[in-house]
């Protein structure tokens, strides 16, 4: 090493709020960083595989592919070693003292003070190297690049406080060795039976050979003092196959959760997954889990996903988002082909035809997961859709296919539930349609309460007609891309003309009598209000509230226009209908009102009302008050 090369540097801020939690906070289960270290080590090593079909040459000096772990009891250490792609000096500066880009900022603003769930979030941003810290008050790690020389290795060294400390170094072989310094209060871990229990716990499924050095028993030699030590004798600890090509029969319940928290970097366990192998035209073999918790970028529709791709057992790339539909981006897994080159690109799965097959097929495959646990473990379904069930409303508008099997999944509030957290299905909803009834009705708002109470489920409510609440952002868009189900039609009940269909005559004959004895009141009210609604008129669909606003047919909703307008989109103007209800007390007084000016102000306010009920904003709110502190002086004075 020469003075020349060797510099000082100080962590990133995030960087260093992060170290200081993993050296102060993060007890509770402390043996993950042998897992985050082989795991990081197998990606390495795939890493390098994947380089070696692009270049034959970076195979050079490297050998059979495995990872050396070995523990040091005396000096208090423990060593992995990998013989992967290893890492130039950027490289380690970027990868090892700013670490932004794994989302750090992310990680630690999510972070609980709970130790237990804190630590589930380490592998999942991608900081699962700072885990060594943990365990050691010191981490050495000494790297050199696949095709570069013995002399362009990396020595890197930290206590992690401050700074960390980098230099060049030789090192024979390409690879990564780092070295851990325990704690005192971490020596169980340079126990060599602690740590092969932990790789087996861990890491069995991993398909490089995670290796140990034998047990040497020296009860046999006539001088102990005077033998020369040998080797070290190399054993492989795991399983070392890769665990999506071993049959279903060999594996248990416990090897795919292990195996899911290798691929997903999350330390929960997934809420279940399905392995499958394909045989035909197309042969593949995939291995698909459904997460317990979403990733901390579910809504990042441009983030990294998709799922891991092998080609013959060799590894590809990382986030193959070509296989499964965006809608479906929490699905973690493994997507392992026999029918793609070996030197396949991103840009060469966007044109071969075997892609899409393949992702139609999965996608049916994860659709017929979720039904299956929807109907034979409601429970464990509606925490599925409590997590992701905004992001599986996208699918109806990206997959007209599969709308169907994706519509059965939907789950929404209902009118008939004071919880909201009571979903139901479509399927339930039909289920208990009134006999005649042709459409299921939904009624959409910016959140539950304003939708519950909406006045336009009055007249359902009086006739017991279950309505769907529909109050997340994405509710509104959702139905334009739902026609119907199963012949039904879905009708907002806040759009157009009320018909329900029911053959009610008496309902019927009530209206026309409204319209009759209230045509003079609606000209009046349509006088006044021009500007604001398209018309007024009677309605029967009011028993509570004196009016309420409804949207025309082909027009945008008033949750739709919201969303919009506060992404700061232009919305086509365009104004609702106001729909009185003429036996409500507010409307016979208004009725009666001759003063014009006071029928005027009681107008506008009946109006705002409304479009406070429907959950809008009204557009000059101090006109409202000032109106009604109006009428309420003039009627304390009376």
């Amino acid at each position: 090493m020469t003075a020349a090369t060797k510099e000082t540097r100080g962590f990133q801020t995030e960087a260093k709020r992060l170290l200081h939690l993993m050296i102060h906070s993060l007890y509770s289960n402390r043996e993950i960083f042998l897992r985050e270290l082989i795991s990081n080590a197998s990606d390495a090593i795939d890493k390098l595989r994947f380089a070696v079909v692009q270049d034959a040459s970076l195979a050079e000096g490297v050998g059979d592919y495995r990872i050396q772990i070995s523990v040091d009891a005396d000096a208090k250490t423990v060593t992995v070693e990998d013989n992967g792609i290893g890492m130039t000096r950027d490289e380690v500066i970027e990868n090892l003292g700013t670490i932004a880009k794994s989302g750090t900022a992310a990680f630690v603003d999510q972070l609980s003070g709970d130790e237990k769930k804190d630590s589930q979030l380490i592998g999942q941003f991608g900081v699962g190297f700072y885990s060594s810290f943990i365990v050691a008050d010191r981490v050495e790690v000494l790297t050199r690049k696949a095709g570069t020389s013995v002399e362009e290795a990396t020595h890197w060294e930290s206590e992690g406080e401050d700074e960390f400390v980098i230099d060049t170094a030789n090192r024979d072989a390409p690879g990564t060795t780092i070295t851990l310094h325990l704690k005192s209060d971490a020596d169980e871990f340079a126990n060599d039976f602690r740590v092969r229990s932990v790789i087996k716990k861990y890491s069995d499924h991993i398909s490089v050979p995670v290796m140990m050095p034998k047990a040497v028993d020296a009860a046999g030699a006539e001088d102990e003092e005077e033998a020369a030590p040998a080797a070290p004798e190399w054993e492989a600890v795991n399983e070392a196959k890769a665990m999506w090509t071993r049959s279903r029969s060999e594996l248990s319940d416990e090897d795919y959760k292990a195996f899911y928290q290798h691929v997903s970097h999350d330390y929960d366990e997934p809420l279940t997954w399905s392995h499958n192998r394909v045989e035909g035209k197309l042969e593949y073999t995939s291995l698909l889990y459904i997460p317990r918790n979403p990733p901390f970028d579910l809504w990042n529709r441009e983030g990294a996903r998709g799922l891991k791709l092998y080609v013959q057992r060799t590894f590809i790339m990382d986030d193959a988002e070509q296989f499964l539909p965006l809608y479906l981006r929490f699905v973690k897994g493994v997507l392992d082909s026999n029918d793609l080159p070996l030197n396949v690109s991103r840009e060469i799965l966007q044109q071969n035809p075997s892609v899409d097959s393949m992702k139609s097929a999965l996608t049916k495959r994860v659709l017929d997961v979720l039904q299956k646990m929807s109907t034979k473990n409601p429970e464990q379904y509606q925490q599925f859709w409590n997590t992701f069930g905004q992001v599986l409303k996208e699918g109806p508008a990206e997959d007209f296919g599969n709308r169907e099997k994706i519509t059965k999944l939907l789950r929404f509030a209902s009118s008939h539930t004071d919880d909201p957290s009571q979903t139901v299905s479509v399927e339930d909803y039909i289920g208990r349609m009134k006999e005649g009834q042709e459409a299921i009705y939904y009624v959409a708002a910016d959140n539950h309460v304003t939708a519950k109470n909406s006045p336009h489920l009055e007249v359902f409510r009086k006739k017991g007609i279950e309505v769907l609440l529909l109050s997340d952002r994405v509710d509104e868009w959702l139905m334009s891309h739902l026609m119907e189900f199963e012949g039904k039609a879905f009708k907002d009940v806040a759009r157009g003309q009320l018909d329900l269909d029911d053959g009610d005559e008496i309902e019927k004959k009530e209206l026309e009598e409204a319209k009759e004895q209230s045509q003079g009141l609606v000209e009046r009210m349509q006088s006044v209000l021009a500007d604001r609604v398209t018309e007024v008129r009677p309605t029967v669909r009011l028993t509570d509230s004196p009016a309420c606003l409804v949207v025309g047919e082909q027009d945008m909703g008033a949750q739709m226009r919201r969303i919009l307008e506060a992404a700061g989109q232009e919305v086509p103007d365009t104004k609702p209908a106001l729909e009185i209800n003429a036996k409500h007390p507010l409307i016979v007084r208004l009725d009666q009102e001759q003063d014009e000016d006071r029928f005027a102000d009681l107008a506008q306010v009946i109006l705002d009302q409304a479009t406070l009920a429907e959950g809008s904003m009204l557009e000059d709110p101090s006109s409202y008050v000032a109106r009604l502190n109006k009428l309420l002086t003039e009627l304390s004075a009376s």
